[in-house]
């Protein structure tokens, strides 16, 4: 072992020894390694003491690097921590400071940190995808930033009238600090233990060799960091060469040791360079160069007229480069742009793809073929890709369109319209196939394979999105919902370019589409022209409202083509949903139910989808509303049946969703469901449905209760009622009302007693008329109705509630105590009696109802439940006596040939083959009861495990 290592050792050696030989160049002096190997007593000797001013700025300068390299990429979290740093560190040079004055470039900071954090909070989409450390981050050193900045408020209003010349003195004075920093040995940071040494070793010598290139990359070093971008000083590449050191992200305190290294690593001077042309200023020659470029339209790499410069406000002009389409001198014809938009298409979809270059691309692409003249198809070719573009910008399908891409989008597809209305030669269509297109001037008419109709849907559910997605109490709702004008009216453009050009399944889907847009609006213009309210006296503006198609014209002529010419189940079902809910907000009861009843929709709508599934649920309790404003309240009870008493109204309407289990719906489900929402436009009051099923539930329940008060097989009708005057019930402190719910279990209550005025006073009045009755379009009529039935339903439990106690009653009597008219109360006393709900004659001369006690008073009412009961509690004993004996069929089950079978502690004795032996057979009793013996039976058969035999 010994041995091996041995040589192992004898290799090293020489490998190192070998490795000391190699001479490595630098700007043409050779030398060895002793030269880059001092000893530690030598770098301590070589040390010089710096002044606390520069320890304290070098210190506030690497922390101020460190917050803008931070800013670049929105690290919130790194900008706060370093700026909390920050500000220790001057607190610390506090001394200093109050001598020399504020340094320059922290007043900058602080204004530039301030600007940058304002403009970070105003940006709304850039805040959303911010993680929420860097969004708390955010919020907390803005509220440090505006308050810390109240002490400089002088000189950053000093620096912000004159930021130029701020940063000229302030580059005046690094430069300064940087000439003098060179002759020093500790300014920059550690660049590695041998450039160290050496650079310790002879720095002065070798500055004395080259001087020039010491101040030339000085220049270099302040041009490079006043510019991000490198590859933009064309004479400093062909002087440096490949092998050049980057120093561009130095800082002004790392200049000496730039310049050092520079000496020792630069390549020697080219033949044919001379040093005298490196003594020009290159800042100098950088500004001419500029302003050279924003003057003349100069490129700076020679490519044509793609590149360019461009002003920016408030700073440095920075280098914008237009996308770069054809080479210089290309001929642009028809083949070469559809050559270039499938290189551009091909990039579509791919990993890292910028997207919003791609439009632009794209958009630079139609000005040039539009300049060129290459004709309207390959404009709409290009086009149809734009808009495709802008909906593949967003690849999540829950995120929705910005504000920008939204205007562009609609812009884009009206310009599309435009061209197709102008130019009738031009046709498209899914169906035709790329190789068959005709897109050159010369083949006309032109073919364009793309879909118009798809591009407009596909908008459309944008816009729905873009609803859905937005705060619906703030003023930006408002906003987005006035581009529905924008969509409806390119919807109608399209429609009637389908109408001459499109299939009849494509005019169904845009017409459905149409429809979609109309059902839930109510028509006011056809509301007042009915009404009759616009007189002889009518202003222009009246006069073109009234010219207007109504909106029950439009829905008729587009459902009742859809009716007649669609294929598919969907878009019929939706539009005569659509109908019907138009029907019924603009109170046309007959033909809205008379629609439904002849859909047969309710019978199989449980299999479609539940978009569609939403939009029954949203007719139906439109049906059940107009049939409420109409009086029928049976009706309307029957029609918001179903979906009040589920208790999920709210979520089978398609306004929010109620809080569930993790089990019931997993996140991606409920993902799903978030996008089926309605906008909230198109809501429907729930507060209000919610009352008008009550108030209905009410004027059905409480006459019921009245008839069948003693009747123990009496049946509710509506069970979210009953839930309603058990919870008013259980209060232990009974004050005013002021809920809505309160509200009718009062009346309910007041109802109850025949006391019809209370129960209105609580129905109507001026918290129920804001919260409710005046969302109606006709307000007065429905208080009217409402108050008729309120009157006619008292009577009603009236006369059920007190019949035992009169033996007869005038009519007229009646009329005034619950104020209607002679012939209304005979009317409601008449049916009462021919139905048999009240037991009862009138006597006609007299004008009096007779009663004919053939009711039970109140006192046998209770005798026969009392007897009912007991006869329950009779038959229940019967029960437990005889499961005890064994009898009850609860421990036998009959099989399916008609014997007995063991079900618990019985097994069958193997001799017999029947549990019992039946002479004639057995007989149930009427209440279902045991089996009772018919004539002669013979018991046998059976023997018990545990309880003997039988």
């Amino acid at each position: 072992m010994s041995r091996f290592f041995a040589t192992g050792s004898d290799s090293e050696s020489e490998e190192s020894s070998s490795a000391d030989e190699i001479t490595p160049k630098a700007s043409g002096t050779t030398f060895n390694k002793q030269v880059l190997l001092l000893s530690d007593d030598e770098e301590d000797t070589k040390r010089i003491v710096r002044s606390a001013k520069d320890k304290r700025f070098e210190e506030l300068t690497n922390l101020i690097k460190t917050i803008r390299n931070a800013m670049k990429i929105r690290d919130m979290s790194k900008c706060l921590e370093e700026f909390e740093q920050l500000c220790r560190a001057f607190n610390k040079s506090k001394t200093i400071v109050d001598k020399e004055g504020v340094p320059q470039f922290y007043v900058r900071l602080l204004a530039d940190l301030e600007d940058y954090l304002n403009q970070l909070w105003e940006d709304k989409e850039g805040k959303k995808k911010m993680n929420k450390n860097n969004a708390k981050a955010l919020s907390t050193l803005r509220q440090k930033i505006r308050k810390y900045n109240k002490e400089f408020e002088t000189e950053i209003a000093s620096y912000k009238e004159n930021p130029e010349q701020s940063a000229d003195e302030e580059e005046e004075k690094d430069e300064i600090e940087s000439g003098s920093s060179s002759e020093s040995d500790d300014e920059g940071e550690d660049d590695g233990a041998t450039a160290k040494s050496f650079m310790k070793k002879k720095p002065q010598e070798e500055e004395k060799k080259a001087p020039e290139a010491s101040k030339f990359l000085k220049g270099a070093a302040d041009e490079e960091s006043e510019s991000d971008d490198d590859d933009d000083d064309d004479d400093d590449d062909e002087h440096w060469g490949s092998d050049s050191v980057d120093s561009g992200s130095d800082s002004d305190d790392n200049e000496g040791t730039a310049a050092s290294l520079a000496v020792a690593f630069l390549k020697k001077t080219q033949d044919g360079d001379k040093p005298s042309d490196r003594k020009k200023d290159p800042k100098k020659k950088r500004v001419q160069k500029i302003d050279r470029l924003v003057e003349g339209g100069e490129e700076e790499g020679g490519e044509g007229e793609e590149g360019g410069w461009e002003k920016v406000k408030g700073g440095v002009p920075l280098v914008k480069e237009k996308p770069k389409m054809f080479a210089k001198g290309t001929e642009i014809n028809t083949a070469v742009v559809i050559k270039k938009l499938s290189e551009i298409l091909q990039a579509r979809g791919k990993k890292g793809t910028d997207r919003a270059a791609q439009i632009e691309l794209l958009h630079a692409l139609a000005g040039i073929a539009n300049e060129n003249n290459l004709g309207e198809g390959i404009l709409v070719k290009i086009k149809f890709n734009i808009i495709a573009s802008l909906y593949d910008y967003n690849p999540n399908l829950a995120a929705f369109m910005k504000a920008d891409m939204w205007k562009k989008c609609l812009e884009c597809i009206d310009e599309l319209l435009d061209i197709l209305f102008n130019n009738t030669n031009i046709f498209i269509g899914e169906n035709i196939a790329e190789d068959s297109e005709n897109l050159a001037v010369s083949d006309q008419p032109f073919r364009v394979r793309g879909c118009i109709l798809t591009l407009v849907e596909r908008m459309d559910e944008e816009f729905t999105k873009i609803m859905q997605n937005t705060d619906p109490h703030s003023q930006e709702y408002v906003d987005n919902l006035k581009d529905e004008g924008h969509v409806c009216g390119i919807i109608d453009r399209l429609l009637q370019y389908l109408e001459t050009k499109g299939s009849t399944e494509e005019v169904c889907r845009v017409y459905l589409r149409r429809i979609m847009h109309t059902y839930y609006k109510f028509d006011y213009k056809a509301h007042r022209r009915s009404l009759g309210l616009q007189g002889e006296t009518k202003s222009e503006q009246d006069q073109e409202e009234s010219e207007g198609e109504d909106s029950a014209i439009i829905m008729d002529r587009l459902c009742k083509f859809i009716y007649a010419k669609d294929r598919t189940d969907r878009i019929r079902t939706c539009a005569i949903l659509c109908h019907i809910y138009h029907h019924a907000l603009h109170s046309r009861w007959y033909q809205a139910r008379d629609l439904m009843l002849m859909s047969h929709l309710q019978d199989n709508i449980q299999h479609a989808d539940p978009p569609v599934q939403i939009l029954y649920n949203r007719t139906m309790v439109q049906l059940g509303i107009c049939a409420f404003r109409q009086g029928m309240i049976k009706d309307a009870h029957n029609a918001l049946l179903d979906i009040q008493s589920s208790g999920r109204a709210k979520e089978l309407l398609g306004q929010g969703l109620l809080m569930r289990n993790m089990q019931e719906r997993n996140a991606e489900q409920e993902k799903i469901e978030k996008r089926r929402q309605v906008p909230f436009h198109m809501h429907i009051n729930l507060e209000l449905l919610e009352c008008v099923y009550l108030v209905s539930a009410m004027l059905l329940e409480i006459p019921y209760m009245a008839a069948h008060e003693f009747d123990a097989r009496r049946r509710m009708i509506s069970k979210q009622f009953h839930h309603q005057l058990r919870v008013g019930e259980r209060q232990p402190l009974l004050g005013p009302p002021e809920s809505m719910r309160e509200h009718v279990v009062a009346a309910s209550k007041a109802m109850k007693m025949g006391d019809w005025r209370t129960c209105h006073s609580f129905i109507i009045n001026e918290k129920m008329n804001s919260k409710v009755w005046d969302l109606f379009p006709e307000t007065q009529r429905v208080r009217e109705m409402l108050v008729r039935k309120i009157q006619e339903e008292s009577l009603r439990t009236y006369l059920f509630t007190y019949s035992s106690v009169y033996d007869s009653i005038s009519m007229g009597t009646l009329s005034e105590m619950f104020e209607l008219e002679l012939p209304t109360v005979h009317s409601i006393i008449s049916k009462m009696i021919i139905n048999e709900e009240l037991m009862a004659s009138l006597d006609q001369p007299t004008q009096t109802v007779v009663m004919h006690r053939t009711e039970p008073t109140s006192l046998q009412n209770m005798a026969l439940q009392l007897a009912e009961k007991l006869g329950g509690l009779v038959e229940n004993n019967e029960r437990v006596f005889d499961l005890k004996q064994g009898i009850y069929g609860g421990y036998f089950n009959r099989d399916q040939k008609g014997g007995y079978q063991q079900k618990q502690g019985y097994q069958r004795v193997p001799e017999l083959r029947g549990g019992y032996h039946q002479k004639q057979g057995y007989q149930r009793d009427q209440k279902g009861g045991s089996y009772q013996q018919k004539q002669n039976y013979q018991r046998g058969g059976y023997r018990g495990q545990n309880q003997g035999s039988y």
